[in-house]
């Protein structure tokens, strides 16, 4: 063998990342996870999201033929700002405070891949970060990084959810790791945390209710009722079921990636800001940024929408 998994592991942890397992592919141990995502789509869930029914999330086989295992890797993206109280703020999901998370983990895992391919002649690197049709959190559970959790993020045992997840997908046969067990427990704090119960059944997330599936991926002009009346103040994403976990409260430790720190303006914007943002503020304000996704419009809609559940207008 041209490398070790110590080694890879070793190396994973070097170039920065906070975790790091190993999983070999193993179609009729996934399968479960196969059905679970076909049941999803059937019953809907995906809502305009036509992109899960990639044949390729079923199979990983199809992404890369040669695949044997998934080297699967987290980092770290917590910081401790916390947002204001008061209502006339919008909210902003922790994971796009900072610098796009892509850029981030593309550096690093190509940095992986390049250095893998070097150890030997044939061997094959092929990296992904939420950028292909790979079920990520199956992969990150079956290679131990953490477990699914009932309100569908991954949860490790260091850092909680707050975690970004990455692969490289290798033609090596390496030494698996050990799948996570479940650790949620009887705990409902994220069902029942969810203003629109969009968590229901455990484990199961609808994203017809979600409140981060709308304002991130919505493009509709304007956002349904029984979303809107629900948005508590939130315009991009939302980090409700994070915010109530007992794994997040207890666990949650400061990143030390320095990119994930918060950009002026994305921990207590105002409502009638972002109201009113212009296209050429909303370039300004947001470089580099996993907020791209969310064009000006969308983000001029979302933050219309939460101003009369805070009792603040926008002056005409």
């Amino acid at each position: 063998m041209p490398v070790s998994s110590s080694q890879i592991k070793q190396k994973a942890l070097e170039l920065g990342f906070h975790k790091v397992g190993i999983a070999a592919v193993d179609v009729a141990a996934v399968q479960p996870e196969v059905e679970r995502l076909q049941a999803w789509m059937a019953l809907g869930y995906q809502a305009d999201m036509d992109w899960m029914a990639n044949p390729k999330r079923q199979d990983i086989r199809l992404v890369m033929p040669e695949v044997l295992t998934l080297i699967c890797v987290a980092l770290n993206y917590y910081t401790p700002h916390q947002r204001p109280e008061g209502k006339e703020y919008a909210k902003i999901s922790r994971y796009a405070w900072g610098r796009d998370y892509h850029k981030v983990l593309h550096k690093k895992l190509k940095a992986l891949s390049n250095w893998l391919q070097e150890q030997g002649s044939g061997i094959q690197a092929r990296y992904y970060a939420d950028t292909g049709p790979v079920q990520d959190k199956v992969w990150a559970q079956r290679a131990g990084i953490g477990w699914i959790a009932k309100n569908g993020n991954v949860i490790t045992r260091e850092y909680g959810s707050w975690v970004f997840l990455g692969e490289v997908l290798t033609n090596l046969s390496l030494t698996p790791d050990v799948p996570h067990t479940q650790h949620c427990g009887n705990c409902t704090r994220c069902l029942d945390a969810c203003p629109t119960g969009a968590i229901d059944p455990p484990f199961v997330v609808d994203a017809n209710r979600c409140i981060a599936y709308h304002t991130i991926e919505n493009r509709a002009e304007k956002l349904p009722e029984a979303i809107a009346s629900h948005l508590q103040g939130w315009v991009a994403g939302c980090d409700i079921c994070q915010d109530v976990c007992p794994w997040n409260q207890r666990f949650a430790r400061l990143t030390d990636v320095a990119e994930f720190g918060p950009y002026p303006y994305n921990v207590s914007p105002r409502l009638t800001e972002l109201a009113a943002i212009s296209d050429q503020e909303w370039e300004r304000r947001f470089p580099s940024s996993a907020l791209r996704r969310i064009k000006p419009r969308m983000l001029r809609r979302n933050a219309l929408a939460n101003l009369p559940e805070s009792g603040v207008f926008v002056q005409s």
